[in-house]
């Protein structure tokens, strides 16, 4: 795989399911493990949210400094910087940020996925998928793979795809930030809400699917297993008298470290009050915050950014904003590099590894698109095309 792309990772799939073997040894979501990189740099600040953006890696309007980060899967599995792609949902531990500049040093890089699995129903009108019998949202900043010519268009009943998303609590559904095929995958994987637990049969489900567990060992199944815990689970691709097999099962969220900074982007997941709320499933304390945008959307479901600082594993928010207010400003994805591939016939090159296309609503500074040669640095601010699997620059910059 050549650098952050639209593109799949089947490349990679070898080492994610061999990663599976340890899945019950590390916690999913959430912030770090350790504080200090491999330099003995601390970690000073927590950001969790949606790639927006690469050179270097861009999460939350901040770009993040990646050239010595370790990289994580959610099994915790050493990665390449390389797999980090456009949409999906990451978790960085970093030094101190410089927000008049908006930049930081990444010590550590987590990323994880919600769904994979096959799709079962595609209803484009509407724009949403099911897959594993949970329903899909597509906005318009999902990114698809640009395999997937034709974006949700391009998706049938059958094929297996992995989706990084937010949880919608309220409705139980996933609003996609990225949709990747998988169809190389040997292994399904959901990461939701218990509900209708049977301690006996060794059953719950997620969503509307039976996820049975009874194959697993006590070790295997984490402590005080209960209705309303977010999970993760592994299984089997072929069910079993309608039951999903499950062949590893663990707690879904991380408890987040200690943290002078932290800016959190996601969905708010539970809600007691106002001052009291989970986003993504991890606890906010908001007695203290601000509240720019008044507090009457703050309900179950609701997509927010928190910013503040985590003490004992809870963040203490100092701000917090409903991202229904600020849409337009997540709607641009950024990238800086330096250009090849470019095709000046169809207006297009690529960038970063992206796929980016540019036409007569572009805006060029510093020079004009004669200017485009390949190697040439630009910056480049864009939305996904109609289909999502490109770039559509609406901005390109030169750079010195």
């Amino acid at each position: 795989m050549q650098g952050p792309q639209f593109l799949s990772r089947r490349q990679a799939a070898a080492v994610l399911l061999a990663a599976a073997a340890a899945f019950v040894s590390a916690c999913g979501g959430g912030g770090g493990d350790a504080d200090t990189s491999s330099a003995g740099e601390t970690a000073t600040s927590f950001a969790a949210g949606p790639i927006s953006g690469f050179g270097s890696v861009i999460v939350n309007g901040v770009r993040y400094d990646d050239s010595s980060a370790t990289v994580l899967d959610d099994d915790d599995g050493d990665r390449s910087r390389d797999v980090l792609r456009l949409g999906m949902m990451v978790e960085i531990d970093g030094t101190q940020i410089n927000r008049a500049a908006a930049q930081g040093k990444a010590l550590r890089i987590r990323f994880g996925s919600e769904i994979v699995g096959p799709v079962q129903s595609v209803d484009a009108g509407a724009g949403t998928l099911v897959v594993l019998g949970q329903t899909v949202r597509v906005t318009a900043t999902t990114v698809f793979d640009e395999s997937l010519a034709g974006g949700l268009a391009a998706l049938t009943a059958g094929t297996v795809v992995e989706v990084h998303a937010l949880f919608d609590a309220a409705s139980g559904s996933y609003i996609a930030t990225r949709i990747e095929d998988e169809d190389d995958s040997s292994l399904y994987k959901l990461r939701g809400v218990i509900a209708k637990l049977d301690a006996a049969a060794k059953t719950f489900t997620i969503g509307s699917e039976v996820i049975n567990y009874a194959g697993l060992s006590v070790a295997d199944v984490p402590n005080g297993l209960a209705n309303g815990q977010r999970v993760r689970v592994r299984l089997q691709t072929t069910p079993v008298a309608g039951q999903w097999v499950a062949v590893a099962l663990r707690l879904g969220v991380r408890k987040l470290e200690d943290r002078e900074d932290a800016h959190l982007r996601g969905t708010v997941s539970a809600l007691s009050s106002t001052a009291s709320f989970e986003v993504n499933g991890l606890p906010v304390d908001a007695r203290s915050a601000s509240f720019p945008d008044g507090t009457a959307g703050l309900v179950l479901g609701a997509q927010v950014e928190v910013e503040g600082q985590v003490v004992n594993g809870v963040l203490m928010a100092t701000k917090v904003e409903l991202e229904a207010n600020h849409a337009d400003e997540h709607r641009d994805f950024e990238l800086h590099g330096a250009i090849s591939a470019l095709d000046t016939v169809n207006r297009r090159f690529t960038l970063r590894g992206v796929r980016v296309g540019y036409g007569d609503a572009t805006v060029f500074r510093d020079g004009s698109a004669a200017k485009l040669v390949d190697g040439r640095e630009v910056e480049v601010k864009g939305t996904p095309s109609a289909d999502r699997t490109t770039l559509q620059a609406s901005l390109i910059k030169f750079e010195d």
